[in-house]
């Protein structure tokens, strides 16, 4: 197809190609409803979870106020962590049950949902586009919806089911728990760690096992696991011997994942090493475990076992970045994704080397992903930066404090400095919006942007601004 190539002075619009077929703009008008039915199911799961969480049954001291049981819902069913009340002390046993079954809900809709709707990009766009997709996201069959929903549910049994296991069996036999006691709590926290969620049946969620390995690293096994995504778990399950065969998102995403569980690891053990109220007590086994373990957390999980409103104003600002960045796309991790933080480093990398292609792996990036990532990225800093503001301006926490508890409910991270139930009805509403908009908004923008890319007739004139 002939391209008209102006000339400078040349100020007129250049063809590029044909009109679309007419059936174009009828399909224009459906592309909307894959991320609408995303938000209305996961608002129904969270209705449905406050009516049953404001029943008295649910708590032990009396029925929840509606605010209580809809922040509760929406943390769990967004798998998030952040609460107003202490999930060991407020709810009875059959109010956990209700949040651990949010959580599993909420998880597996995350992981199915997202899987499903990369499927259905690669089937909206055009011949050329759906090879790349698929390239990227071979681990599933384009055509095979059940394959999705049956991978997601077993890979998620299997883990939940291993760290289940490990962790009744240390409490039981290592700490002296009665078997129903040590059945429950590993239950309750393999399913919350492997959906990145966070909730803990203990007070202080897992503080007490801070040097226990047999306690922290099969949760922190779980939460990496989730948090790498359902395609790379797939593809790596079936490629696990051809890393050269394996998807760019793949590898994008287990190279990220390696470089930012060390780094995270060790900015924690320098930011804390000689706090007292938290790493300074522990002997250096200790520290390591413990830096390494609150490293995993900030992808995303939620538990924590050192004290986090102790740490340092600088760890604070540290764990932000770590906590806006995320895990991996396609599964239970928040964030804007370690994909998203990668693409723009390639982008920025590429721009200072003056490469006319982003590239990496020997593949070559398109415009159109290198577009879509700083969009998801730039409204993400928006949502952040103004919600911090309104929290700021209108509470008397500082804004190191604030900003760590917007990040942590935008990322649906579940870490708290200790002020979430401190803060007003206006504002704890408002995080509720944000663990709702953070835990779908990067799925249903990245798929809106996908899906609203189309052929234009005409090219305008290039032009170039000043940029710095």
């Amino acid at each position: 197809m002939l391209e008209h190539l102006p000339d400078a002075r040349d100020t007129r619009p250049t063809l590029i190609g044909r009109a679309p077929a007419p059936a174009a703009h009828h399909r224009t008008g459906v592309r909307r409803r894959p991320g609408q039915l995303v938000a209305l199911g996961f608002a129904a799961a969270i209705a449905v979870g406050t009516v049953v969480l404001r029943l008295p049954v649910a708590s032990q001291d009396g029925p929840a106020t509606w605010l209580e049981a809809l922040f509760t819902a929406t943390s769990a069913v967004c798998v998030t962590g952040l609460v107003v009340v202490d999930t060991a002390t407020h709810w009875s046993g059959f109010g956990q049950v209700v949040i651990l079954v949010l959580i599993q809900v909420g998880g597996l809709g995350i992981m199915t949902l997202a899987t499903l709707l990369g499927l259905l990009i690669s089937r909206r766009l055009g011949l050329g586009s759906r090879l790349v997709v698929a390239a990227a996201t071979r681990t599933v069959d384009l055509g095979d919806v059940r394959s999705v929903l049956l991978g997601v549910v077993r890979v998620s049994l299997l883990v939940e089911s291993v760290v289940a296991v490990v962790l009744t069996l240390r409490l039981w036999l290592g700490l002296g728990e009665t078997p129903g006691r040590a059945a429950w709590f590993g239950v309750f926290h393999a399913i919350s760690a492997f959906n990145n969620a966070g909730f803990s049946t203990r007070s202080d969620s897992l503080m007490g096992y801070v040097a226990d390995p047999w306690v922290l690293l099969p949760v922190a096994g779980a939460v990496v696991l989730g948090g790498i995504g359902f395609p790379v778990l797939f593809e790596l399950r079936r490629q696990h011997r051809r890393p050269s065969r394996w998807s760019l998102h793949t590898k994008i995403t287990l190279v990220a994942t390696g470089v930012l569980l060390p780094l995270g690891a060790l900015f924690v053990l320098a930011a804390e090493w000689g706090n007292p109220r938290t790493l300074g007590g522990l002997d250096v086994p200790g520290k390591l475990l413990a830096g390494v373990f609150e490293s995993v957390m900030t992808r995303t999980a939620g538990f924590n076992a050192l004290p986090t409103g102790d740490m340092r104003d600088g760890t604070w600002l540290g764990t932000d970045v770590l906590m806006f960045i995320g895990g991996g796309s396609g599964g239970t991790a928040g964030g804007i994704k370690v994909t998203t933080f990668a693409v723009l480093g390639y982008v920025i990398w590429s721009e200072l080397r003056g490469d006319p292609d982003v590239t990496t792996f020997d593949r070559r990036i398109s415009p159109t992903v290198q577009r879509q990532a700083l969009a998801v990225a730039l409204i993400s800093v928006a949502a952040v930066v103004v919600s911090t503001l309104a929290i700021a301006l209108s509470s008397p926490f500082t804004v190191d404090r604030v900003l760590f508890e917007v990040v942590s409910a935008f990322a649906t991270v579940g870490l708290s400095t200790g002020i979430t139930a401190d803060l007003g009805p206006g504002h704890q509403l408002l995080l509720v919006v944000l663990m709702f908009v953070g835990r779908l908004g990067p799925i249903t923008l990245g798929t809106a942007l996908a899906l609203r890319e189309r052929n234009r007739l005409f090219r305008h004139p290039e032009a170039a601004p000043i940029v710095g």
